[in-house]
């Protein structure tokens, strides 16, 4: 065997040996491969294949191990089609690849023979551009099945609503090659997660449709087109998300999956009926991107240092309060993913779980008809745990459970909505927890607000007038940064979001002075003393340093207060 072994390149000798061992392949049967090989002079994969020795899939889980490189399933990933004219398809079908994603200088493909060097050489010699070819294993009949699809019908958005114009019965052609509704609906989410967007709205208008993406906190209106497109597009999203699309009358909800090269989309949908037909929203999460270490999370250094410095006390209750999408659960994922280790139990109830992770328990909190947060947080405290994230305490039931928790030896992490950190204690109150109990219980109140942060390529300075002067504090203007808009923003002038935030993290004096002082502005006054930075200097703070405009700032926050 090992004579015979030799011959072929290193991958290949592993493979062999691998089927061997695995008992798929006999001694017989690799003799037959090898001089069939060397007959047909075509790959030792593909003799494989064509003898009937192993199946497609087999060989693709057996590549997979043996060469460390992830297998994929293309059927059910979606295709960049900005990448078409990147690889030729002579090249894709010589090579039976086809390209996934290029992300700064690292190109994803998708590819049946790993062993095929010659594909590599040719990619690294003709992509300049690309520094690494990183690549996946896929079937070869879905590759080739994809590259039909990719390459020989249209996959642009304007492209495809021109080919519906041209011949709508095609649009409801079962064959998903050949229907341009699935190319369409393909080409929108792929479109708005190459953008990162977090949410797309198909939103019916009389005799138009509009499509908007909200990016970065913002709607953006992408295109429009007529309403005769949307029948079919809703019936596919429907079908998509296994919903129910015989019902038009009430709101409904779904799930899909995808994959964008290695990487898992997870797409909540959401249907709600309007008088010109239903309106669609579908929440795009992706948990690669969307999961943020603590340090990325955009605070600024002395609010992260004291969150961090919080987070060491072993017991009582961290609260982060602000409004819907002020990325209240992401920070509380973070957080728990930076104190999360195998020595910890980790339990959370969630209205939904958004993302799965590892180490922690999470469970979804259904008030109609299931497990309510009151219920789960008493059921959770059965289960052994060091730590429990309540997704948010909504009801007096809810929020004595929390606290009981906290005295009891425990991390509370939750969410309150309220303007900021120190509307959280009156609010608690109003839940029924006394100033007595929530002394010496709570850990750290986060309010926060997300704002657009400036493109480091194109902001562009200003001398700002005496008003914006005295809106940011300043006795005298200064220079500030306002947007200007390039290619790397699309034109906006703003690229990611920061978090602007004030943070009360309790001690014994604190403790203090949340029995001894009632009064709302006397108590903010002493916290200042003892350093608290609200939320409005640190608005100011992030304007002059230059990380966002003043603008943004005034649309999350009142900066009259200040002044």
């Amino acid at each position: 065997m090992q004579k015979n072994i030799k011959n072929i390149i290193p991958l290949s000798q592993l493979l062999a040996s691998t089927l061997l061992e695995k008992g798929i392949l006999t001694f017989d049967q690799l003799d037959v491969v090898f001089k069939e090989q060397k007959l047909q002079g075509i790959s030792f994969e593909d003799c494989l294949i064509s003898l009937g020795f192993i199946s497609e899939s087999v060989l693709a889980e057996v590549l997979s191990s043996v060469s460390g490189y992830d297998k994929m399933n293309l059927k059910n990933t979606l295709l960049d089609p900005s990448l078409k004219t990147l690889i030729p398809r002579d090249i894709a079908e010589r090579f039976s690849l086809i390209p996934l994603t290029l992300e700064k200088d690292i190109l994803r493909i998708a590819i049946a023979d790993i062993c095929n060097l010659s594909a590599f050489d040719y990619l690294r010699h003709k992509l300049p551009s690309v520094q690494n070819v990183v690549p996946l294993i896929a079937l070869e009949s879905d590759i080739l099945e994809a590259i039909d699809t990719y390459y020989g019908y249209e996959v642009s958005i304007p492209g495809l609503l021109k080919e519906i114009e041209k011949a709508p019965s095609r649009a409801f052609n079962s064959h998903e090659m050949v229907n341009p509704t699935v190319r369409l609906v393909n080409a929108i989410l792929m479109d708005a997660i190459k953008l990162n967007a977090s949410d797309i709205h198909f939103e019916p208008e009389g005799v138009f449709m509009r499509l908007r993406y909200r990016m970065d906190g913002i709607l953006s209106q992408i295109c429009t087109f007529h309403s005769s497109y949307w029948p079919s597009l809703c019936v596919r999203l429907k079908v998509m998300a296994e919903m129910n699309i015989a019902e038009s009358r009430h709101p409904q909800n779904g799930r899909m999956s995808f994959f964008v090269g290695p990487r898992e989309i997870d797409l909540r949908v959401a249907s709600h009926p309007t008088i010109h037909g239903e309106n669609i929203v579908i929440r795009i999460l992706d948990k690669s991107r969307s999961l943020l270490t603590l340090d990325g999370l955009g605070y600024s250094q002395d609010v992260m240092n004291q969150i961090k410095k919080a987070l060491i006390r072993p017991e009582g209750i961290f609260i982060i309060t602000g409004p819907t999408g002020c990325g209240k659960t992401t920070s509380l994922y973070s957080m728990l993913s930076y104190i999360s280790t195998p020595n910890v139990n980790i339990m959370t109830l969630e209205e939904p779980v958004e993302y799965q992770l590892p180490l922690i328990r999470q469970s979804n909190v259904k008030e109609q008809g299931g497990m309510s947060f009151s219920e789960g947080v008493k059921s959770i405290l059965r289960q052994d745990p060091d730590i429990i994230l309540i997704g948010e305490i909504r009801d007096p039931g809810t929020a004595q459970m929390g606290l009981r928790a906290a005295m009891t030896g425990h991390q509370v992490f939750t969410t309150l909505h309220t303007n900021d950190a120190l509307g959280a204690i009156p609010r608690l109150v109003d839940l029924g927890l006394s100033r007595t109990m929530l002394a010496n219980n709570l850990m750290a109140i986060v309010a926060q607000r997300l704002v657009r942060r400036l493109c480091s390529h194109c902001k562009k300075e200003k001398k700002m007038t005496p008003e914006e002067a005295l809106l940011l504090g300043l006795k005298t203007p200064k220079t500030i940064f306002i947007p200007n808009g390039c290619v790397n923003c699309r034109e906006t002038g703003y690229k990611g979001r920061l978090a602007i935030s004030e943070i009360l993290v309790f001690d014994q004096e604190l403790d203090e002075l949340l029995l001894t002082i009632s009064s709302r502005a006397s108590l903010k006054s002493r916290f200042q003393e003892k350093g608290f930075i609200p939320m409005l200097q640190d608005g100011r703070r992030r304007v002059i340093s230059g990380d966002t405009s003043l603008d943004e700032v005034i649309r999350a926050i009142d900066l009259r207060d200040g002044i």
